[in-house]
Parts: C-alpha cells; sequence; structure tokens
C-alpha cells in the first residue's frame, strides 16, 4: 500500500537526484576556472621619484590593469618627522627602507652616497636566503649600487651572496650607453632592464626578483612637473607592461601565485616639482600599487614603505627570523 508520504517523496527523488548532479556539475566548473593558487612568487619594482597626484592622473593602463579595483593606496616615506626616524626623502634611503623594512635610523644610509650601511639590519634577500636557500632570487636594476652597497651581495658582513641572477652595470658601459645631458641613455637603460626582467620571469619564474627603473625621476629634476613628467610616466607604465604580461603568463602555464607589488621611493617638492629631500607633505606621499587579493585594513590607511618587505614575506610564506622581526619597523598589509 502506498502512503501518500511515500508518493511524495517518489516524485521528489528524480528532482532531489537532478539538483545534486547539477550541484556537484557546477562546482566541477568552477574548480577548473579557479586556478590553483600554487607556490607563491613575488616581484616588487620601484619606479623612481613619482609623486602621488602625478600617478593619479598620469595615462597608466598597465598599473591600473595591475591595482584593479583595490589594489591602488597612496603611502608615505621619511618616517615620523621630528622623531628619531625621520629620513631624507631620497633615493638610496627610499630603498634601503623597502629593502630593510627599516627606517634610516637603522639601516643608516642618509643619501645617496650611501657611506656607512648597517648591515645588521638584514634586507628582504638576505632573510629569504636564510629561510630557504633554495628559493631563486633575481634584480634588474638601472643603478649599480642597488646589488653591490645597499644590498651588499657577496659582502659577508651583508650575509654574503643572495642573488642567484643580476642584470645590472649598464650605466657603466659608456660605449652601449654613451651619457648625454638628456638622459636618454637612462631611458634605453630602463627599457633593457624591463626587456630582461620580463623575458626572464617568463621563462624562469624566480621566487623573489627586484626591478629598479630611474628615469622617472631624471626627468622630474631636469623639467620638473609638466609634459615631459607625464610622458615619462607613461613609459615607465609601458616597461611595467611587459613585466605584468610575463606574471600572468607565468600564472596561466604554471602552478604559481605570484605577487606584484609597484612603488616609488619619494615624492617632489612642491614648488617646482624638480627636487625632494625633505619633509614636505608632497615629499613625504608615495603610493603602492599591487595585484593582492589578499590585502588587509591596513592597506588603505596609508602604509609605508617600510611595510613592504613583511607584507611580501607573508605572501612568500616565510617566517622572518623572531630578531630581525624585532627590529622592523613596518607591519604587513597583506594577511
Amino acid at each position: 500500500m502506498t502512503t501518500p508520504f511515500m508518493s511524495l517523496a517518489n516524485l521528489a527523488m528524480p528532482r532531489i537526484l537532478a539538483a545534486v548532479v547539477i550541484a556537484f556539475s557546477l562546482v566541477a566548473c568552477h574548480q577548473a576556472n579557479t586556478p590553483s593558487l600554487g607556490t607563491p612568487k613575488a616581484i616588487f619594482i620601484i619606479v623612481d621619484g613619482i609623486p602621488a597626484d602625478i600617478i593619479e592622473i598620469a595615462n597608466t593602463p598597465h598599473i591600473e590593469d595591475l591595482a584593479g579595483d583595490a589594489g591602488y593606496t597612496r603611502s608615505y616615506v621619511g618616517g615620523e618627522i621630528g622623531g628619531p626616524t625621520e629620513s631624507p626623502t631620497v633615493s638610496a634611503v627610499g630603498y634601503n627602507s623597502l629593502l630593510t623594512g627599516t627606517w634610516a635610523n637603522k639601516h643608516n644610509v642618509y643619501s645617496n652616497t650611501i657611506e656607512d650601511p648597517n648591515y645588521q639590519y638584514w634586507d628582504i634577500f638576505r632573510i629569504t636566503k636564510q629561510q630557504d636557500s633554495s628559493l631563486q632570487t633575481a634584480l634588474f636594476s638601472t643603478w649599480l649600487e642597488n646589488r653591490t652597497v645597499l644590498i651588499g651581495d657577496g659582502l659577508s658582513e651583508a650575509g654574503g651572496y643572495k642573488l642567484d641572477y643580476y642584470f645590472d652595470g649598464f650605466e657603466l658601459d659608456l660605449v652601449r650607453f654613451p651619457h648625454d645631458e638628456s638622459r636618454n641613455y637612462i631611458r634605453n637603460i630602463d627599457e633593457l632592464v624591463s626587456n630582461e626582467a620580463a623575458s626572464y620571469v617568463r621563462e624562469h619564474g624566480p621566487d623573489l626578483s627586484w626591478v629598479y627603473l630611474e628615469f622617472t625621476d631624471d626627468v622630474g629634476h631636469m623639467f620638473g612637473d609638466g609634459l615631459e613628467l607625464a610622458e615619462a610616466v607613461s613609459s615607465m607604465d609601458a616597461n611595467i607592461g611587459k613585466i605584468w604580461q610575463a606574471v600572468k603568463s607565468r600564472q596561466n602555464t604554471h602552478n604559481e601565485n605570484w605577487l606584484v607589488v609597484v612603488t616609488t621611493d619619494h615624492g617632489r617638492d612642491v614648488a617646482t616639482g624638480r627636487n625632494h629631500g625633505g619633509q614636505s607633505a608632497r615629499e613625504r606621499t608615495t603610493w603602492i600599487a599591487t595585484n593582492s587579493q589578499n590585502l588587509n585594513d591596513h592597506f588603505s590607511n596609508t602604509p609605508a614603505i617600510v611595510d613592504i618587505l613583511p607584507s611580501i614575506m607573508n605572501h612568500l610564506e616565510l617566517a622572518i627570523p623572531t630578531e630581525i622581526a624585532a627590529q622592523l619597523d613596518g607591519q604587513s598589509f597583506i594577511d
């Protein structure tokens, strides 16, 4: 004898089975179209001397594509005005604050002459190699001293050799890049460095890389705010676009999860835009663009350049040694 309950159950069963099949199909489809997070990789790019108000109005389609809807924020350099961490808004000072996650009162770089860097404060490559020596590192730079002095690659006091590959020193090649007053040789080196970075990332996918491009700062010093700087920023964006395309290619063809961070080392003065080094709001105000999907509230609360190191370490899933972590001035904006 069939009860009303049994009849309803029998009628409902095919619908339930169909719903289950559809649900599993949707899950399978979602999994097929969602890339695996994969092996974490990171590349950070410093483009010299671009204040936030300039990057925000310039033609930068590649940085905008990289940052998406939520990956851009204003940030700052220069430490605490009037406090022990106050740091000149000068290029090498900014680079080293990123590299070490500390302000100048610790890393002891106060000018571009880099007279006596304090290697007690470990750079990001030293930390990475100490935690996992098998991780591959690379540097692509328009300024040789980034490798030889700031990172101190090969110096025992700086932790020995930390770079598996580097591409730099071309500003010393006067035959290939004869120096000219308009600094076009630097623009050409920037392009060469960017091309190599894109090619190397696409082919080898190093675990941690740094790209440094200089020309925008040179143009700022020569012309200040104006059309020339806007054009230099657009040219810089095109160079970043090559690297960004290489990163996306790696993610499409390899099981890798890439973090890209693009930033600048300082702003420029208010009067003309030709100078920097002081503590005015425009000289201190910088910016960060990133493709990270794991940004926390700190990212939207004006992070500092010293926050980039711990953020990259979080993405790479590397624990910073306790004694080094205690020295840091920054905090991660990536969970």
